[in-house]
């Protein structure tokens, strides 16, 4: 392993070294080579791949470190220091005189990257692939890289898998007087939802004992059903860190909720992930020096959170980590995708981050608190007052872009109402709230419509075009100061965000609807969780047109000029818990090719024939859209080429 002073100071800079701006005491870099074979992306060139890692220092006392828990009881260094390293990738661009000035860094999920291929259309791959990027292919449209960015991604969930190229941190342990910590946990475990129904069921924590001592594992078909206690002769402890069903022979039934409380021991402070990725994005954007791997090169920083990541940002923001211990705004814009109004739960004792609130799964897992939204409000179910922002001077320009998903399972209408969802609000001038119509949470480039778990075909509408365009405006505003495009979502006072009975979806023969959108519930106690009674916040859904499309929001071409209708939205079907809202999946409903095979169906949805009586409309439909899209910068221009030329190409098909 090679410090950063060897490696990085013989590339960037001459002269000695200056002292690290924020509390990352070194950067251990073990690899720097060329990415894509040394291939020049556009004026900022060729990029290099710099992997290592990076050691950092936390001072309990200082003010800006106070919000993490147990932090005081994690073991000191000779310093008085809680100290932690955490992995650090970047792609930099080799000459740093050709860099935009912007470090761009995406916030892993679950120790992933997702730029790529959320973002930049990169195709389906393995996963070293995703996590390891190092061709041309992998990089996508390679938008970021043209545009000259630095990108960077750094661990910050401890738990995260380190394999096939996944990335985490090093945190260390609290104790109490020295002495181990043991408290009892709450895991709920399900079959087949979100893995192969052959997975095990593998504990969040290592269990305290295996004795079954102050254990007790309970079962419920639906998450709002009571919960029945198993028997203790009924499952066992299969080591500290899996549970198995009894006898042998038995399996779960799929999508049923298994819930375990349990003593564990030895909490990770995991609360540190937020600091030492304000650490390690102050750390870069220091002077050029012997220690700064981005060569002096920043005078900008924009995040990227994508899912559990974006709700690791909200966090970030509303705890107070956007300052650095020097005083100085770490992130100057963020792009938040399909986060919802959520947060991630990490900075608790026994945190699971991983964890994610849908109607039927981890539905009573803390994620959902108020302030929801960048506006202030006062929040007539808890009576305070508060805004996801903190009006320090350190807040960054925010960007909320959420799809159809969100709307049903993640409350994102209340980003832009009031918590009972009675009026609509605005949102301040720093901050935009975008819907991706009809779109759905996992949507990106070459996804297939399979059924999984779900009753309907999966929606294939990605948002990416969108979130290209939103990202350019995004980087356009921190650096230049230029307004984005007005915010784009449903609202109360056109009558298109409504409840969920209200949306006017067309009837089709057969088609179940789901029954209400995921509740956004409020409850006291993470290991024993109860809704609370009284005034209860109301999320809201989009209206959508004749076709079942959302009306408001981002309509991209294949909403505008359809060739099925695409949802947010899809249900569980038979093994699993029918009926339910199916995790965070969306449908697909093609449409009839004429008239005759609809009206046979008692499908009110004009067909494709009537839609695009001759070859070439369909492209002009796509066309028409992408230039309004286009104009409103919510398309970019190379973005609308490419789907301009994707539809001309499958109407030259016989």
């Amino acid at each position: 392993m090679v410090r950063t002073t060897a490696l990085v100071g013989a590339l960037f800079c001459a002269g000695l070294a200056q002292p690290a701006l924020a509390r990352v005491t070194a950067i251990e870099i073990r690899t720097v080579e060329p990415f894509a074979d040394g291939q020049s992306f556009g004026e900022a060139g060729a990029y290099e791949r710099v992997i290592g890692v990076a050691r950092g220092e936390l001072d309990p006392a200082d003010p800006r470190n106070a919000g993490i828990v147990d932090l005081i009881r994690a073991p000191r260094n000779a310093r008085g220091l809680v100290e932690y390293s955490t992995d650090i990738f970047m792609l930099r661009p080799k000459d740093p005189a050709r860099a935009s000035g912007t470090l761009l860094y995406e916030v892993l999920n679950r120790g992933r990257k997702f730029l790529f291929n959320w973002v930049l259309d990169a195709p389906p791959q393995a996963a070293q692939a995703v996590n390891d990027p190092r061709t041309a292919q992998d990089a996508g449209t390679a938008l970021v890289l043209r545009r000259g960015d630095t990108v960077v991604w750094s661990g910050w969930e401890a738990e995260a898998l380190r394999q096939q190229g996944g990335m985490a941190i090093d945190v260390p342990v609290a104790t109490q007087g020295g002495a181990p910590i043991v408290e009892t946990v709450r895991d709920e475990l399900v079959s087949a939802t979100r893995g192969p129904p052959e997975a095990p069921f593998f504990l969040t924590f290592k269990a305290a004992n295996t004795d079954k001592a102050g254990a007790r594992l309970t079962v419920r078909r639906r998450e709002a059903d009571t919960p029945r206690r198993v028997p203790d002769d009924a499952w066992t402890f299969a080591g500290s860190g899996e549970l198995r069903l009894l006898p042998a022979t038995v399996k779960p039934e799929p999508g049923t909720l298994y819930t375990l409380t349990y003593p564990a021991a030895n909490p990770k402070v995991l609360g540190i992930g937020f600091a030492a990725t304000r650490d390690v994005v102050a750390h870069l954007r220091g002077p050029a020096s012997s220690e700064n791997p981005a060569g002096g090169a920043i005078r900008h920083a924009v995040a990227l959170g994508i899912s559990q990541s974006g709700r690791f940002l909200r966090d970030y923001i509303h705890q107070g980590f956007n300052q650095d211990e020097d005083g100085r705004r770490v992130f100057d814009g963020m792009l938040l995708h399909i986060s919802g109004i959520g947060g991630v739960y990490l900075n608790a004792r026994f945190g699971q981050p991983s964890r994610t609130n849908t109607q039927h799964e981890d539905h009573l897992y803390p994620e959902n608190a108020f302030p929801f939204t960048a506006a202030t409000q006062h929040d007539p179910v808890t009576g305070r007052t508060g805004s996801l922002l903190r009006g320090d001077g350190f807040d960054p320009l925010l960007m909320e872009v959420n799809t159809s998903t969100e709307y049903w399972q993640k409350g994102a209408s209340l980003l832009t109402t009031d918590p009972l969802g009675q009026t609509d609000i605005a949102l301040p001038d720093t901050a935009r709230a975008y819907l991706v119509s009809s779109g759905f949470h996992y949507g990106r480039a070459g996804l297939s419509a399979a059924r999984g778990p779900c009753l309907h075909p999966r929606n294939t509408l990605s948002p990416a075009p969108a979130l290209r365009a939103l990202l350019v405006a995004l980087e356009d505003w921190v650096a230049r100061g230029v307004a984005p495009p007005p915010s784009r979502v449903p609202n109360l006072a056109d009558g298109t965000l409504v409840p969920a009975a209200e949306t006017g979806f067309p009837y089709i023969p057969g088609l179940r609807l789901p029954d209400a959108p995921n509740a956004i519930a409020r409850f006291a106690s993470a290991l024993d969780p109860h809704p609370e009674s009284g005034p209860q916040y109301r999320p809201l859904v989009p209206k959508v047109d004749a076709d079942g499309h959302e009306i408001a929001g981002i309509r991209l071409p294949d909403v505008a000029a359809p060739l099925a209708t695409q949802t947010g939205w899809n249900l569980y079907a038979e093994p699993f818990p029918a009926g339910e809202l199916c995790d965070r999946e969306g449908s697909r409903l093609p449409l009839a090719e004429t008239r005759a095979e609809r009206e046979a169906k008692g499908d009110p949805r004009r067909s494709l024939a009537e839609r695009y009586p001759t070859r070439g409309d369909r492209t002009a439909a796509v066309a028409r859209a992408a230039d309004g899209l286009v104009a409103e910068r919510l398309l970019l221009k190379e973005d609308a080429e490419r789907l301009v030329a994707a539809a001309r190409a499958a109407e030259a098909q016989p």
